[in-house]
């Protein structure tokens, strides 16, 4: 099969790559890896930029959601990371539909294609998530979750999860293609959001920030953003918010947001904190018959009002990545200028420099949104 590969001089490939692993709780190492090669379906894609997710902290802090050979994904030589863009450098056999050289952003997951979800189009909730241990000729495939992801400088792709991106698009930007794409996701494929419908965002980190600019885009009316931090705010002002409420000076937010309602709450919540009160929050915010889209979790148990949402009709729903290719329309909005996503793209540190990113992305150091590591001299 090895013949069948093929690659170009223009692109020469090591046999050895630099890639971050996870030893134990919150402690990576810098180590050299061999360069996998493709087989069916799959390329190999030179990692030139890798974008640091909330996820990715809870990797490497608890475990979940990644799961590597059956358990948790500590000291079994893994590298996580998943929000990763690069250019393509060989095709495994019979791959024609990408060319070496094509510059691409990446979606996590790659379903096993045969179970129900798969079939449906909903490969995030693949059946088989996390049981092939390896077994990457069938089973769920999630790089980064149940596979080694992007903080290195090549992976393994299957060719369904790939999107080519426009020449004049920076990398830094095409990283955040799959963060779109997960709103895009929550608020269209699963919440069907359309044209006129009042939304809520409760957090404004890169889901809550970029789920403002879908929603916008897509024509919702008004676009309420709720948060604690006024910098983070006046981004989603320039997103697309109608509103802006810092819950730090409103006495109630549920009622305020009621007040812009004509009292009766909005279509649709995008809850992105992931506490108690805010989910809450969000359930008394809803209107009759509303949406709430849950893209936070929270670490422990919650307490919610489940009476308030039974008796009012209220549909309360998780997304797990960017299903139903979700990406490619988000990626046509970015490409057509819809909304500036850069403005949520604060910090770039080299590959090397994982850790101190890292620290920048969990304690926001700096007001830090969206990290990205650069792999490239």
């Amino acid at each position: 099969m090895k013949n069948l590969i093929k690659t170009s001089e223009n692109y020469p490939i090591p046999k050895k790559m630099k890639a971050w692993v996870l030893c134990n709780p919150n402690e990576l190492k810098l180590v050299k890896k061999n360069v996998p090669m493709p087989s069916f379906s799959e390329v190999l894609v030179r990692i030139d930029a890798v974008a640091i997710c909330a996820t990715d902290l809870d990797v490497i802090s608890h475990g979940p959601p990644a799961m590597i050979e059956g358990g948790l994904p500590f000291n079994k030589n893994f590298t996580p990371g998943h929000e990763y863009m690069g250019t393509i450098v060989a095709l495994g056999p019979c791959v024609n539909e990408f060319n070496i050289g094509d510059r691409v952003t990446v979606e996590i997951h790659a379903g096993c294609g045969q179970c129900k979800r798969c079939r449906m189009g909903m490969y995030t909730s693949c059946h088989n998530y996390g049981l092939n241990y390896g077994e990457h000729d069938k089973g769920h495939r999630a790089n980064g979750f149940t596979t080694d992801g992007g903080f290195k400088e090549y992976a393994i792709n299957h060719i369904n999860t790939l999107i080519k991106i426009p020449d004049e698009m920076s990398d830094e930007e095409a990283t955040l293609v799959v963060t779109a794409g997960t709103s895009m996701y929550g608020l269209t494929e699963l919440g069907g959001l359309v044209s006129g419908e009042s939304l809520v965002v409760i957090g404004p980190g890169p889901i809550g920030l970029l789920g403002v600019a879908i929603a916008k885009s897509l024509g919702a009316s008004p676009v309420i953003l709720v948060g604690t931090r006024n910098k983070r705010l006046k981004i989603g002002k320039k997103l697309g918010a109608d509103y802006l409420l810092n819950v730090k000076k409103e006495k109630n937010v549920v009622e305020v947001v009621k007040s812009i309602t004509g009292n009766i709450g909005v279509d649709y919540v995008l809850e992105c904190a992931g506490t108690e009160q805010a989910l809450n929050d969000a359930i008394l915010m809803t209107n009759r018959g509303g949406k709430i889209c849950l893209a936070a979790f929270p670490h422990d148990k919650v307490k919610i009002n489940i009476p308030y949402m039974v008796i009012n009709n209220i549909y309360m729903y998780g997304i797990r990545g960017e299903g139903k290719s979700a990406t490619h329309r988000a990626l046509s909005f970015m490409k057509d200028k819809k909304f500036d996503a850069k403005l949520i793209h604060t910090h770039t540190f080299n590959l090397e420099d994982l850790k101190i990113a890292l620290k920048y992305s969990r304690e926001r150091v700096d007001d830090a949104i969206k990290v990205v590591l650069k792999t490239g001299e």
